[in-house]
């Protein structure tokens, strides 16, 4: 009875009351959620620009030293752990060099507006959102490079070789379309990881959002909060994938959506 009764409340976003805090556990997570939306969908931007950009070039050049060159670095950083490299971000830019600040979303006691306060921002989610988004770089490079190889050895490509049809045009119309189908998919099944990846670089960075919250809620065994967190980031995820599912419909017209 229990069960069911908390169920009705995750009807209507009733998650209680946080039991540190000792406020309701639906206005905790309103104000850590902006954050964590700003550093996960920037460091999703970035790892598919990033990452299909690198897997583009790779491709085009396969087996040159620049393939070979991106290919190491896509299994080193995909090999690498996100907490590691961010500390090592912190020494090296922060502490060694000053160029960025170490921690936190904003400069505290600045009390900075309009395009200063949106610098500032700028400036402390750099490293957070790169962190976060490197691991996911190396795997939209090689998936966007095998992806792109296969589609180049078929038919219609040389056909369109063959044609007289642009490089250029070549790429953009024919194989980076159809290389996109298997990306969309990694897309979509990463969505979960990168806010799973949200609480180590959070907490390594001290970015105030419902990654350090959970980590923070762990500890305090606020379970409440705990739980809240899980299921915002499960709305999320299927948020993310409902999303891929529906750009599958845009980079295949052959796929339609059932209505």
């Amino acid at each position: 009875m229990q069960f069911a009764a908390y169920l009705k409340q995750l009807v209507t976003f009733n998650f209680g009351d946080s039991y540190r805090e000792n406020r309701p556990v639906r206005e905790i997570i309103l104000e850590k959620l902006p954050a964590t939306l700003l550093l996960t969908l920037s460091a999703f931007v970035f790892s598919i620009v990033i990452g299909i950009s690198l897997g583009v070039a790779a491709a085009r050049r396969a087996g040159s030293a620049l393939d070979a060159l991106i290919t190491a670095g896509s299994l080193v950083f995909f090999a690498m752990p996100l907490f590691w490299f961010g500390l090592l971000a912190i020494v090296l830019f922060s502490v060694k060099l000053g160029w960025l600040p170490p921690y936190g979303m904003s400069t505290v006691g600045a009390d900075l507006v309009g395009w200063r306060a949106l610098m500032d921002v700028g400036k402390h989610l750099l490293m957070p959102a790169v962190t976060l988004g490197l691991f996911y770089v190396a795997i939209y490079t090689r998936v966007t490079r095998a992806a792109a190889i296969e589609v180049m050895d078929q038919d219609f490509v040389k056909t369109a070789h063959a044609k007289g049809v642009p490089e250029g045009r070549i790429w953009r119309r024919h194989i980076l379309r159809n290389a996109m189908l298997p990306v969309i998919t990694f897309v979509s099944l990463q969505a979960g990881h990168i806010l799973g990846g949200s609480v180590l670089v959070e907490t390594v960075f001290a970015w105030p959002g419902i990654g350090r919250l959970a980590f923070d809620a762990l500890f305090q065994r606020d379970y409440n909060l705990l739980l809240a967190v899980f299921f915002v980031s499960s709305v999320m995820v299927v948020i993310f994938n409902l999303v891929a599912d529906l750009l599958y419909s845009v980079a295949d017209p052959r796929i339609e959506l059932q209505k």
